[in-house]
């Protein structure tokens, strides 16, 4: 077999690089020759994550195919957030903790998806199951991606085995879970330096949801407030996007990392519809979200009930 590319979404966040690495040192565990790599740059807290465990980001590549036609999703299955030339590439495997779409192959695979919090907390299991090692600097990416996508456990999306698994990774990883998770969060709310094309790109995915394309971002931060300070150019840089890519509607998720709650910006033709799936006003563009804080578990599928209605 050629060689394997195993990467995550677009613009990828904690989740994606970390579990991307992890997959792939297992495969070669196993006798594959897999190399992770990236399709986006590094977040901020993904890169402290990166180097509290001294490890090198994955390389970035463009089109996958220019060197091999075999490739591994992970924490994702949309195409429309895979690589460009994803429609070329044979995908052997996917693991994933989203919903299933757009997505199909015209060979079998193996297709492991679990209604988890992380991609990570899945990989804790294959580890096991392969009766594969983890290495103590794997264990504390994995750890690190479970913390992100949990929001250190504060999600709704966060289950018993995302918790079980953390504990386990700490263990291996020797990190203090609350401290060195805190310390990482804080990292990736730090937002001062972003432009306003940076703040609403380095963690956004494209959907088609009941025939309207859709853009949701979300930045993590401990004060909304010094992400609207920026509204004006935040919109513009938004609506640029919109107008680019043709979007119905675009939904800028401004999460409060430490009151758990966040405050949406919608612009768009189908703006109005966050307020009839919130039951909110839009005043100025934006509305608080209470306990919102998961764009997998209390967005999406909220916009895509509203839609559908």
């Amino acid at each position: 077999m050629d060689k394997v590319l195993v990467f995550g979404h677009k613009n990828p966040d904690t989740d994606t690089i970390c579990s991307a690495i992890a997959y792939a040192e297992l495969k070669r565990e196993l006798g594959m020759d897999a190399e992770a790599v990236r399709l986006g740059e590094v977040n901020s807290e993904t890169q402290y994550a990166l180097d509290y465990f001294n490890v090198d980001a994955p390389r970035l590549v463009q089109k996958v195919t220019e060197e091999t036609n075999t490739v591994i999703l992970v924490d994702h299955n949309e195409r429309g957030q895979s690589a460009d030339d994803i429609e070329k590439a044979k995908v052997i495997e996917v693991i994933d903790h989203h919903r299933i779409a757009n997505f199909e192959t015209a060979d079998p695979l193996y297709y492991r998806a679990e209604p988890v919090g992380c991609t990570a907390t899945i990989l804790n299991k294959l580890y096991k199951e392969n009766n594969v090692e983890i290495k103590k600097e794997i264990a504390g990416l994995m750890l690190s991606a479970i913390i992100s996508d949990s929001l250190l456990f504060k999600s709704p999306t966060c289950t018993e085995e995302d918790i079980q698994a953390a504990k386990e990774l700490a263990e291996i990883a020797n990190v203090d879970i609350e401290t060195y998770g805190m310390a990482m969060l804080k990292a990736g709310a730090d937002i001062s330096s972003k432009t306003a094309e940076e703040l609403i790109t380095m963690d956004a995915k494209p959907y088609d949801i009941a025939g309207h394309k859709v853009m949701i971002a979300q930045v993590n931060t401990v004060d909304p407030q010094d992400v609207l300070a920026r509204q004006p150019e935040i919109e513009a840089a938004i609506q640029s996007s919109i107008d680019e890519k043709g979007l119905d509607l675009f939904l800028f998720v401004i999460t409060d990392i430490l009151n758990s709650h966040s405050v949406g910006l919608a612009l768009g033709s189908q703006a109005t519809i966050v307020e009839k799936a919130y039951d909110v006003k839009l005043e100025n563009n934006t509305a608080l979200l209470e306990g919102v804080v998961s764009r997998k578990k209390q967005v999406v599928p909220i916009l895509t009930e509203a839609f559908e209605k």
